[in-house]
């Protein structure tokens, strides 16, 4: 039986995906090793794999990260970039420009002792690692083992084309386009973390395993061989780099099942109220954004008497509880996946999981933007068809409304063009593709790992 260790950050987002291409590939028969900080034991139990606690970075988010337990700093960090999103997109993606070594790369020395201590005891086949989690690809490529790159979120996290840079959206959508100057400042900062990140790759290389091949570009280094897209093959993405088979899996939600008992309740009461039911949720960081929150429930609220809302508020339930009524429901989180195919539509943040569990529910999107990759899904999204983007810091309530009306017309086409192959794929999909392109790698010359 094949062994495979599949190693995550320790951010909801990217481990469950991670664990849900973790459990398709228990389905097939491997025996899979999920590695992750301890919080994430149970995600690893519900993907039938064996638990490896091993620590890629201090940053975490568990769910919902002002609720997370995290050191001082990190919560600085974290507690500036929320300011910041409330400045628009450049200030917010300067702000993450300029925490990346530290969020990306605090300790790769100790990481490397950590992946060639997991490597010593349980020696697996190979490995599957998220693009994001820097400093355990360059841990593999020092150790010369063989591994898959997951990319989490928007495709272009694998870099493609000396004029693409990490941190810089691929394109903007309409709502959120910077002018020239705003945004040359942004490229020039992402280029100097770009040659930071290349320079110390290379000095770790050199230094840790000098026979190794020059990683190149840090934030281009991906696995050779494979890489798995949780993500739509849109036709107009930028090409991917030559070498690895690329695997546009569509999605990475698993199945979804039925929403329990209590939710099924909460359902049934909002649409005895209301002909529409919309789900609003930002996503386990930007659920802090109570502001924006309340802007939308309070715009479908008044704005309409046909229009339910289920608000996701994260730490934030208690300043939104006078939203709740009889047609809204305000909790710190819901069962996103099990909530979607029950909803008329959902306003989201732009994550690429919330994009792609939409499409595969066949559910519009009202598209608000406010960080990382979010700016480039939410122009796939706007290119698509698939959903409606605004500006979140310039939102007014009245305006609510009309976006929502407008979304049936503007979406049903691409919906039906897109749902159908989205849904058709997936973590299953994946996982099978993933194993015929590792089994047909070339023969990998492993080093000693030390």
């Amino acid at each position: 039986m094949a062994r495979v260790v599949v190693v995550s950050p320790p951010f909801s987002s990217h481990a469950v995906p991670l664990a849900d291409l973790a459990a398709a590939l228990v389905a097939e028969g491997i025996e899979v090793h999920f590695a992750c900080a301890p919080a994430f034991e149970e995600v690893a139990a519900r993907a039938g794999a064996a638990f490896v606690p091993l620590r890629v970075t201090a940053n975490a988010n568990t769910g919902v990260a002002e609720a997370t337990e995290q050191g001082a700093r990190e919560a600085a960090r974290l507690a500036e970039f929320l300011a910041a999103t409330r400045g628009g997109a450049v200030r917010t993606l300067l702000t993450q420009a300029r925490h990346r070594q530290a969020d990306l790369l605090a300790d790769p020395s100790g990481v490397h002792a950590a992946v060639r201590g997991v490597h010593a005891r349980l020696r697996p086949d190979w490995y599957v690692v998220d693009q994001l989690s820097y400093p355990v690809t360059l841990a593999l490529h020092c150790l010369g083992l063989p591994y898959a790159t997951f990319c989490p979120g928007h495709p272009t996290y694998v870099l493609s084309g000396s004029e693409a840079f990490f941190g810089v959206p691929y394109d903007w959508p309409d709502a959120l386009r910077p002018g020239t100057a705003r945004l040359t400042a942004l490229e020039n900062l992402a280029r100097e973390n770009d040659l930071l990140f290349n320079a110390l790759f290379s000095a770790f290389a050199r230094e840790r395993a000098p026979g190794a091949p020059e990683p190149g570009r840090a934030f281009a280094l991906t696995s050779p061989h494979a890489v798995v897209y949780g993500y739509p093959a849109l036709p107009w993405l930028p090409g991917r780099p030559d070498g690895p088979v690329h695997l546009f899996a569509g999605h990475m939600a698993g199945t979804a099942g039925e929403p329990d008992a209590d939710w099924a309740g909460r359902l049934a009461r909002l649409r005895a109220r209301a002909r529409r039911v919309v789900l609003v949720a930002l996503g386990t960081f930007l659920s802090a954004r109570d502001d924006v929150l309340r802007t939308v429930a309070t715009g479908l609220l008044d704005g309409t008497d046909d229009t339910a809302v289920v608000v996701a508020a994260g730490n934030r339930r208690d300043a939104l509880a006078d939203l709740e009524g009889e047609r809204a429901v305000v909790v710190p989180e819901v069962p996103q996946r099990q909530l979607l195919p029950q909803v008329d539509a959902m306003v989201h943040h732009g994550g690429s999981n919330s994009f792609t569990e939409c499409v595969a529910a066949g559910v519009p999107a009202l598209v608000l933007p406010m960080s990382s990759d979010q700016f480039s899904v939410a122009r796939d999204a706007e290119r698509a068809g698939l959903g409606i983007v605004l500006d979140p810091n310039a939102l007014r309530p009245d305006r609510l409304p009309a976006a929502l009306d407008a979304l049936p017309a503007h979406t049903s086409s691409a919906l039906a063009r897109w749902t159908p192959e989205v849904r058709g794929r997936g973590p299953r999909w994946a996982a099978l593709r993933l194993l015929d392109a590792m089994a047909e790698r070339p023969a990998y010359g492993e080093r000693a790992a030390g």
